[in-house]
């Protein structure tokens, strides 16, 4: 593999989409099987917060749209597709209260999907940033990765 650049993406999910089974599609694949991305970096927050922790919020990344997973398949190691998770307190002391877990063996060749739940039983928008690498890869090596995706995915 060859690291042919960086992209980042930001926004904001709504938390009543992906309880919905809608998460938020990050459009990665370009047509090739010749690149590739990996996350480096993901972090999430309240795109407002106050004292009672009613924006505390848990996120993850998946490389399938997995749908309405429910809570207690919400944050899942053995799923393959399920490359990063991150969680933020929503306190005065929030940035520094942050934190993430990537598994840093991701790889990307068709689409990122973000998924959100926050503390609260209201609809709430929460705001992510996710880093990643772009690399080059061999034709093979893209369509074994796609074809793992979709079959973790069934």
């Amino acid at each position: 593999m060859k690291k042919i650049g960086t992209y980042t993406a930001r926004g904001v999910v709504s938390e009543a989409d992906t309880t919905a089974g809608t998460p938020k599609r990050i459009n990665l694949f370009d047509g090739s099987f010749k690149t590739a991305y990996r996350v480096i970096d993901f972090k999430i927050w309240g795109t407002t917060y106050t004292a009672d922790h009613s924006g505390d919020c848990v996120g993850k990344l998946s490389k399938v749209d997995t749908g309405n997973t429910g809570s207690a398949a919400f944050l899942r190691a053995d799923d393959e597709n399920q490359i990063a998770w991150a969680g933020s307190v929503s306190d005065i002391d929030t940035i520094s209260r942050l934190s993430n877990i990537i598994d840093e063996d991701n790889l990307i060749v068709e689409d990122l999907f973000v998924y959100i739940r926050a503390n609260t039983g209201t609809a709430t928008n929460i705001n992510y940033i996710i880093k990643m690498e772009k690399y080059e890869i061999t034709d093979w090596m893209g369509a074994l990765s796609m074809a793992r995706d979709r079959q973790q995915g069934e």
